[in-house]
C-alpha cells in the first residue's frame, strides 16, 4: 500500500458520473477497490469518517451507473457516507485535501460542487423530506428526472425520517428512498427468500398481472370485492411474514429488499427495475460498515469517525504526549458521581463513545440509555425521569443539541426540572466544519429562564461543574470543547462551585479581560506575555454565562476603562452580549472602551482547530493583539 493518496489508474479515467456508463461489471469491481484504497489512504492521513464510506462504495457505483446526478437528484442523508460519491463526481484528484483548511469538505456541499451536491448535509435524517420537496418541485415544473434519497447508518431512528416517509407515501410522488442498513440502523438480513419475493412481487410485469387479476376477481357477481380483498390480504401477509417490507408499505411505499449492498450486479439490476415503477419506492440494502478494510470491519464504531492512523495496521498515529480529552474526563467524573448517587442516569443520542459514556454504560447498564438519533426524545425522556426524582445527564454534541431546543424550553426549563445538558464539542470542532461547530449554544441557551449555564477553563474545572450541575435542583447545562485538556491537576473528588461566581486569575489596572470556557488559558497567557511591554491586564474567568457573576464583573469594571470579552461562540447573543447587557443596565457603557472577541456572524469553514482559532484571532496571539489594540485605542 503506497503512502501517497494519489488517484489510481482506472479512477483517473472517471471525470464525471457519466463516464461510468461505458464500464463493464468487471471494471466496476476494479473501480470499487481503487476507490476503497484511495479513501483508506486519505483518511489515514487526514482523519475522517472511514467505516461509513467504505460500506457504500458498491452502492454508490450502482447508483451512479443507473442515475445521472447531472440531471437526477441524488441526496445523501448522513453526509459522512458520501466520500465515494465525491470521488466519482469529479473530485478524485483533490480528494487528498479532504477536511483540510481550504480543501474538500467531509460532507456534501452545494457550494463546493453545485452540479452534483444537491443538498447540504452534516446532521441526519433529512434526505427523505428534502427529496420529497425536490420531487414536488419537479412535478410542478413538468420535469422527468429521478429523485433518490439515501438514508441509513442509524438515521432511520429519527422522527424526521418517519415524518418524511409519512408525507411521501401520502403524496404518492415518484421518488426512491435507499435504506442503507449496515446493522447500525434497523433490520438484519432475513434471508434470500424474502429478497426474492420482494423483487418478484415488485416486478412491473407482475404488478400489471396483479392488477388484471384484481379486476377479474372484482367482476365476479356479489363476492368479487371480497375475493379481491382476500387476495391482497394473502399477498401482504406472506410478505409481512417473510420481509420487513410491510412497515414501509404501510407508509405507501413499494418495498424492494433486502438486497446485498456489495453485489454490484444485483444493485444495478434493481435500480434499473425501479425506473419502470411509479410512486414512492424504498430499496432496503444490506451493507457492512468498514467493508474491505479489516480493522474497520472489526471495529466499525472506532473507525466511524477516526483520527490519523497507520493504514497497514489501523493503529492510531502517535503525536507525542497525550493529555486526557474533555470527553473522557466528563465520562470518568459522571461514573464517580453515579457510584455515590443511584439517582444519576446517563442518556445519549447514538454516541456513547463520542460523548464518553461508554464507561458509564459498562458500569451502570441499568442507568444508561442510548435513544438513537433522537435528540428531541432524549430531552423529553430525561424530563420524565426528572419528574420522578432522578438526575438525568443528557450528553449530546453541541451541534446536535440544537435539534432539541423546543424540548429544552417547554419540557425542561418551563417545568424547572433538574435535567443537566452536557454539550460536548462546544466551540470550533475543526475538520468536520460548519455543520458540526458548536457555535451557537451559549446564544440559544442563555436566554431561557431558569437555566444555569457554565463552561470550564480546563479539565479540573469540568469535573467541578459536573458536580455543580447534578447538585443543582433545576435545569443546568455545561458546554466544553472538543480535544484534550490543559494538563490541569485533578486532585480528589469533584466539588460543587458557588453558582454565579467566577474567579480573578490575574490582577491588572489597564485592561480587563472577561473570558469563559476554552479561551480562558490562552487569554491568561496573552496577558502575562504583555507584561514585558508594560501592559497590565486583569483576567477574569467568568465560569458562568448564566447567571453572570454580575457583582464581581461590575466591581472589576468599575476602575478599568478598557474591557475585552472573549468567548468561542457566536458574538451574536452570546457571552459577550450578556456582559454588554450587564454594563448597560448599570450605566457603564458610555465610559468604557469595549471589544468583543468571538465567532463572526458567518459559518466558519472546516480545518484544524489550531488554524481556525488563529484565523479568527482566538488563539493566544490573537487575544494578545486584541488587548494591545484596545489599550492603544483601536479596539472600539
Amino acid at each position: 500500500m503506497n503512502d501517497s493518496p494519489t488517484c489510481p489508474e482506472l479512477l483517473k479515467q472517471i471525470n464525471a458520473p457519466s463516464d461510468l456508463n461505458g464500464c463493464s461489471l468487471e471494471q466496476l469491481e476494479v473501480l470499487a477497490e481503487e476507490v476503497r484504497q484511495l479513501i483508506i489512504k486519505t483518511v489515514s492521513k487526514n482523519g475522517g469518517h472511514l467505516a461509513p464510506s467504505l460500506g457504500v462504495i458498491e452502492l454508490t457505483l450502482a447508483l451512479l451507473k443507473c442515475y445521472d446526478p447531472a440531471k437526477d437528484r441524488v441526496i445523501w442523508d448522513v453526509g459522512h457516507q458520501a466520500y465515494a460519491y465525491k470521488i466519482l463526481t469529479g473530485r478524485a484528484e483533490n480528494f487528498c485535501t479532504l477536511r483540510t483548511k481550504g480543501g474538500i469538505s467531509g460532507f456534501p456541499r452545494p457550494s463546493e460542487c453545485p452540479e452534483f451536491d444537491h443538498f447540504g448535509v452534516g446532521h441526519s435524517s433529512t434526505s427523505i423530506s428534502a427529496g420529497l420537496g425536490m420531487a414536488m418541485a419537479r412535478d410542478l415544473e413538468g420535469g422527468k428526472h429521478g429523485v433518490v434519497s439515501i438514508i441509513g447508518d442509524g438515521s432511520m431512528t429519527a422522527g424526521l425520517a418517519f415524518e418524511g416517509l409519512n408525507q411521501a407515501g401520502g403524496m404518492g410522488l415518484d421518488m426512491v428512498v435507499v435504506l442503507n442498513d449496515n446493522e447500525m440502523s434497523i433490520s438484519k438480513n432475513v434471508g434470500a427468500l424474502s429478497a426474492f419475493l420482494s423483487r418478484t412481487l415488485s416486478d412491473p410485469r407482475l404488478v400489471k398481472v396483479k392488477k388484471e387479476v384484481e379486476l377479474l376477481l372484482k367482476s365476479v357477481p356479489r363476492i368479487g370485492e371480497g375475493l379481491a380483498r382476500y387476495a391482497r390480504r394473502g399477498e401482504d401477509s406472506l410478505k409481512g411474514f417473510l420481509t420487513p417490507g410491510m412497515l414501509f408499505q404501510s407508509f405507501g411505499f413499494n418495498y424492494l429488499g433486502p438486497i446485498n449492498g456489495h453485489d454490484l450486479e444485483s444493485l444495478v439490476e434493481v435500480f434499473e427495475l425501479i425506473k419502470q415503477l411509479s410512486g414512492p419506492v424504498l430499496v432496503h440494502v444490506l451493507t457492512t460498515k468498514g467493508r474491505g478494510y479489516e480493522p474497520a470491519e472489526r471495529n466499525p464504531t472506532y473507525f466511524h469517525g477516526v483520527g490519523c492512523f497507520e493504514p497497514e495496521t489501523g493503529k492510531a498515529r502517535k503525536f507525542g504526549c497525550v493529555l486526557p480529552a474533555y470527553t473522557d474526563v466528563f465520562g470518568q467524573t459522571l461514573c464517580e458521581l453515579a457510584a455515590e448517587d443511584d439517582k444519576v442516569v446517563a442518556i445519549t443520542a447514538a454516541m456513547p463513545e463520542g460523548t464518553g459514556l461508554n464507561r458509564f454504560r459498562e458500569e451502570f447498564p441499568e442507568r444508561f440509555v442510548d435513544v438513537g438519533i433522537c435528540e428531541q426524545h432524549a430531552v423529553t425522556f430525561a424530563a420524565g425521569l426528572a419528574t420522578q426524582g432522578y438526575k438525568p445527564a443528557v450528553a449530546i454534541y453541541s451541534t446536535f443539541m440544537q435539534r432539541s431546543y423546543d424540548q429544552i424550553v417547554h419540557d425542561v426549563c418551563l417545568q424547572n426540572l433538574p435535567v443537566t445538558l452536557f454539550l460536548d464539542r462546544g466551540g470550533l470542532v475543526g475538520e468536520d466544519g460548519a455543520t458540526h461547530h458548536g457555535a451557537f449554544d451559549l446564544s440559544y441557551l442563555r436566554h431561557i429562564p431558569g437555566l444555569v449555564l457554565m463552561a470550564p477553563k480546563d479539565e479540573a474545572e469540568l469535573r467541578n461543574m459536573v458536580k455543580t450541575a447534578l447538585d443543582h435542583p433545576g435545569p443546568a447545562a455545561v458546554r466544553y470543547p472538543r480535544g484534550v485538556g490543559n494538563g490541569a491537576a485533578i486532585d480528589g473528588s469533584p466539588r460543587a462551585l458557588p453558582i454565579g461566581e467566577g474567579e480573578l486569575l490575574k490582577d491588572g489596572d489597564q485592561a480587563l479581560v472577561i473570558v469563559v470556557g476554552s479561551r480562558v488559558n490562552p487569554a491568561l497567557e496573552a496577558a502575562k506575555a504583555l507584561e514585558a511591554d508594560g501592559m497590565s491586564a486583569a483576567v477574569f474567568n467568568s465560569r458562568f454565562v448564566k447567571p453572570l457573576p454580575a457583582k464581581q464583573i461590575l466591581e472589576l469594571a468599575g476602575g478599568i476603562d478598557s474591557i475585552l470579552v472573549v468567548e468561542e461562540n457566536s458574538k451574536l447573543g452570546g457571552f459577550g452580549s450578556a456582559v454588554l447587557e450587564l454594563l448597560a443596565e448599570n450605566d457603564l457603557l458610555a465610559e468604557k472602551r469595549i471589544h468583543l472577541l468571538g465567532l463572526p456572524d458567518e459559518f466558519v469553514e472546516h480545518g484544524p482547530q489550531k488554524e481556525l482559532r488563529k484565523m479568527l484571532g482566538l488563539d493566544q496571539a490573537g487575544i494578545g493583539k486584541a488587548i494591545r489594540e484596545l489599550l492603544e485605542g483601536k479596539g472600539k
